[in-house]
């Protein structure tokens, strides 16, 4: 993840549902540089109180151009808005993709991995352990869209930043899961879902004060009071399948257009014949998944 506001509701989704068993969590360069994205992480896990979950700093850069950040959405420290105060303890020295393969290694049944970020430590991983294909359940990720993009015309953020990664993603031959713009869009926090989350408790307070800055930046660049919350509806995906419906499809990721880079070409019809490779998102129960969310942030 790069935490970022909508990483950090998706982490706090994770640790708050008994259906999960977070065993590590790692960091990218995307929403900020690296330093500010595993800050970010270490800071909302020991506000948690999660100091027992691993955290590894991974990529600084993409896999090929130079880096693409958001702070014109989530502020010059990736998560800007309410204080959270400083993290008590530090990163991983294995480092992210090192201890993703550690992680896949001890298992004793196959792991899901949710990428909210770039694809940049999933690609590594692919490329230096290839074995750990094996421990792998799933890739449910945010990141793309059918239609149109939210950083340029064709390209939605995680898929642009480093588009080369995702497509050797998408092109691993494991189980993919796309939460892209069509429906993580449908995943508005209106003012009365922020204050439902407020009255939930500590962790759901923190929550709506970072959703009242991310509601701020989003209406100065977009014009919408109720921001979509991406990165969770990845999460909600494990979660609880039933409440995001997808279509089975081929997606190709552009790497070369001159205004389509990092577009995902998704052959919604079959119309290429070519070999589908992900179950892509075209529609979520929005009032389920805000349940999901709401009875999660109890626990915490």
């Amino acid at each position: 993840m790069d935490p970022g506001h909508d990483d950090a509701l998706a982490l706090m989704l994770a640790l708050g549902s008994p259906g999960l068993e977070v065993l590590a969590v790692t960091t990218v360069a995307g929403n900020a540089p690296l330093e500010k994205t595993t800050n970010n992480a270490l800071r909302l896990l020991s506000f948690l109180g999660r100091g027992d979950v691993p955290v590894g700093a991974g990529a600084k850069r993409p896999l090929s151009g130079r880096l693409v950040t958001a702070e014109s959405i989530h502020g010059p420290s990736g998560l800007d808005g309410p204080e959270i105060p400083p993290a008590g303890f530090g990163p991983d020295p294995r480092g992210a993709v090192e201890l993703i393969a550690k992680t896949l290694r001890e298992a004793t049944r196959p792991v899901t991995l949710i990428p909210t970020g770039p694809l940049t430590n999933v690609a590594t991983l692919l490329r230096e352990h290839p074995e750990a294909k094996e421990k792998i359940a799933r890739i449910s990720l945010m990141g793309g869209s059918i239609g149109p993009g939210n950083t340029t015309p064709a390209a939605e953020f995680n898929v642009y930043v480093d588009p080369e990664a995702a497509k050797e993603v998408f092109g691993s031959g494991l189980p993919v899961t796309m939460c892209g713009l069509d429906v993580t869009h449908q995943a508005r926090v209106t003012p009365e879902r922020r204050e439902i989350l407020r009255r939930t408790g500590r962790a759901g307070e923190l929550a709506a004060d970072l959703m009242e800055f991310y509601a701020s930046t989003y209406r100065k660049t977009y014009g919408l009071d109720a921001p979509p919350l991406h990165d969770p509806v990845a999460v909600a995906a494990v979660l609880a399948p039933e409440l995001v419906e997808t279509r089975r499809m081929r997606v190709d990721v552009e790497c070369r257009g001159e205004f389509t880079r990092g577009e995902t070409v998704c052959d919604l019809h079959g119309v290429t014949g070519r070999e589908p490779n992900a179950d892509v998102g075209v529609e979520l129960d929005e009032e389920g998944f805000f349940e999901l969310l709401r009875t999660a942030f109890e626990r915490l």
